[in-house]
């Protein structure tokens, strides 16, 4: 008597598993999706990761196959960035976990290319803020310009922050992570950050526009800026670089630049164990460095 259909998918080798075809369909990828939100990925993010892995399965006609996906990713390899062919295989192989797929563990995503960090001086800014000088937009984009600049907050942190996040009194800007409200941090982890004196004139010029004039509904929309910084002399994301050198060109404590910025912590035992700041302490030392001190001419 022969063995049944169960008995021979359990019992065969892994070279025949691997060349078994599985069909998804799109209540699977919801699924997988939503665990994702649990977990605490952004909606934004979500939707980026929906896209890579909807594009993988309609290239494979959501048949997930080892022969193909090698061949989808070497494409994706040849005609991308290794840091954006590096997410993609990432949130694959993911997916493949997720459905059990034995051979998923044989993708490994490539290291990290090295990056020489962009110098961004003070000229670069003066001549941005040239170059919006007859935007009509101009407010809202002074306002960013300052507050990122002083803040070193990123720039998808930016898009995401509401006037409630925004303290001009003290001069603090709180960085939620709240994937409900669409807000999110790369650690998961809200937190403050300060901006100098500067940026607090320029974000009252900037909120009482927007308060009066009523056409802007969110702060600093993502694709509304984005298209306004298109052929500008910096991105948005240069701010947080600026921040970056700015406070150690002036002898601020790596630690606290770490706190502000929103490093992760992990593998720092002085920062996760003993160094603890209190947001008073925070801000006496970014005062120190930052806020007294005129950034922009």
């Amino acid at each position: 008597m022969g063995l049944s259909r169960f008995e021979l998918e359990f019992l065969a080798p892994k070279a025949i598993q691997e060349n078994r075809n599985l069909n998804v369909n799109k209540e699977k990828l919801d699924e997988f999706i939503g665990l994702c939100k649990i977990g605490g990925l952004s909606a934004e993010w979500s939707y980026v990761v929906e896209h890579f892995i909807t594009t993988y399965l309609n290239e494979l006609n959501w048949s997930i196959d080892k022969k193909k996906t090698i061949e989808y990713l070497t494409t994706i390899n040849t005609k991308h960035s290794t840091s954006y062919y590096r997410k993609i295989t990432y949130q694959i192989r993911k997916f493949l976990t997720y459905l059990k797929i034995d051979w998923a563990n044989d993708i490994h995503p490539p290291s990290e290319p090295i990056y020489l960090p962009k110098r961004i001086t003070k000229e670069n800014i003066q001549n941005t803020l040239t170059y919006f000088n007859d935007n009509s937009y101009y407010k809202q984009i002074k306002a960013l310009i300052l507050s990122g600049c002083s803040s070193g907050i990123r720039a998808e942190e930016i898009y995401q922050l509401t006037i409630d996040d925004i303290d001009l009194n003290n001069r603090i800007v709180h960085i939620n992570h709240n994937p409900k409200n669409g807000q999110s941090t790369k650690t998961k982890i809200s937190r403050i950050s300060f901006f100098n004196k500067d940026a607090k004139d320029a974000l009252y010029e900037y909120l009482t526009y927007f308060y009066n004039d009523g056409q802007l509904k969110q702060l600093f929309s993502q694709s509304h800026i984005t298209r306004i910084f298109r052929d500008a002399p910096i991105k948005v994301k240069d701010l947080r670089k600026y921040f970056s050198q700015e406070w150690d060109i002036r002898g601020g404590p790596t630690s606290i630049k770490k706190i502000l910025m929103g490093h992760s912590l992990k593998g720092d035992v002085d920062l996760m164990h003993y160094n603890y700041q209190s947001e008073g302490d925070l801000k006496r030392i970014y005062d120190k460095i930052m806020a007294d001190n005129i950034i922009i001419t």
